[in-house]
């Protein structure tokens, strides 16, 4: 065979990356319906066009709001799919047509919703990961109810069991994640105004879903849940780049114990601190091997296991270290989870043990400099 016949041509190759190459997805969350996810995703996409980007809507569901309507705007619409279920007419995301339209951006709401019977996929994300696959970006939207993990804590807060849920792997792996925001006060008045429903579910929807206590507790959780998303972000960042300090975006403590009695006042004092600052924390203990270092005895590992106990009880994770340096474990391990609140009781050791050994206390001070080191009083 001729060798120019053999050779790839620019456009076959063009389309072989296009087909390799994984679309960009970026979810705008809220936590919940009228907060203005769909609106903020279109007005974006707007903005997008105007620049130039070839940019298409695959599936969005205005719910007769007047504003969001608006933002559609001039943007091309790719046909809904047509089915038939029960003798009703039901219309879902074309995945074939946006396939073959191959924008490089497209609109896909609502990301949790479940599809009419006899599409391509059961749940409109399987739909979203498919066009992904093709090298299409898309800009959809989620309420954070929708979670699968959240499942259960949704319905201890509203009551409601919400059916239609996706993998947490979603956002977890999407490149983009929006958190779309107003007060409960503000979503209130909003429904009021008949932004959201209609007037007739107004009074209905005040009663339940939206109940000020259930918005506040669902804001929190789409608030923390997108904190979270950020902060594995930010902690990749630091590892691709080798930064070891920690920074203080978020609190992260541990508590430094022994089997010493006065560890559970180290612990209770971690958990109160945990709580104020709403925060991950650890109860970690060092298992010396210096020689130098006297041996834990049965008596000391019992207490021990009883100060994990409490730790367990109060919320901690429980972390044992084994290693000749005390401090240089401690500096290790707060390095590696990026801590920057360390609470310890004065040392213990006996003066003989400090002159050849030094301080723990002076070592983590060095050791660990972006960390604020708390001293506590071992007096009970």
């Amino acid at each position: 065979m001729d060798q120019e016949a053999k050779r790839t041509t620019p456009e076959a190759a063009l389309a072989m990356c296009k087909t390799q190459e994984r679309g960009h997805l970026k979810i705008f969350i809220g936590y919940a319906p009228g907060v203005g996810k769909t609106y903020s995703m279109l007005n974006e996409a707007n903005r997008r066009a105007k620049r130039g980007e070839d940019i298409v809507i695959g599936y969005v569901e205005a719910h007769g709001r007047e504003e969001t309507d608006k933002q559609i705007g001039d943007l091309e619409i790719i046909p809904r799919k047509r089915l038939t279920y029960n003798d009703i007419t039901l219309e879902e995301t074309n995945v074939e047509a946006i396939i073959a339209r191959d924008p490089k951006v497209v609109v896909i709401d609502e990301l949790a919703h479940t599809n009419a019977p006899g599409s391509i996929h059961k749940k409109r994300y399987e739909d979203v990961e498919e066009i992904l696959t093709h090298g299409i970006n898309v800009l959809t939207t989620l309420n954070i109810q929708h979670l699968e993990s959240l499942n259960d804590v949704v319905k201890q807060i509203t009551g409601v069991t919400v059916r239609e849920t996706i993998p947490d792997h979603i956002v977890e792996h999407a490149d983009e994640v929006v958190i779309v925001d107003i007060t409960p006060d503000a979503l209130q008045n909003r429904l009021k105004r008949g932004n959201i429903y209609r007037m007739d579910k107004i009074d209905q929807a005040l009663k339940n879903f939206f109940r000020k206590g259930n918005l506040n507790a669902l804001r929190e959780l789409a608030l923390r849940q997108t904190a979270d998303e950020v902060d594995e972000d930010l902690s990749e960042y630091m590892e691709e780049h080798g930064i070891q300090e920690a920074w203080h975006t978020v609190e992260r403590l541990m508590v430094c114990i022994t089997p010493s009695p006065s560890a559970k006042k180290l612990i209770r004092r971690g958990a109160r601190m945990s709580k104020r600052y709403k925060c991950e924390w650890f109860v970690v203990s060092v298992e010396c091997t210096h020689i130098l270092a006297p041996r834990f005895t049965p008596r000391e590992r019992q207490m021990l296991e009883g100060h994990y106990k409490l730790a367990r009880q109060l919320g901690a994770e429980v972390v044992t270290l084994v290693g000749k340096s005390v401090s240089g474990k401690l500096a290790e391990f707060a390095a590696g989870r990026h801590i920057n609140q360390i609470i310890i009781g004065h040392s213990a050791r006996t003066k003989l043990q400090t002159f050849f050994r030094g301080s723990t206390i002076d070592k983590l001070l060095k050791k660990a400099p972006s960390a604020e080191v708390h001293v506590i009083p071992n007096e009970l």
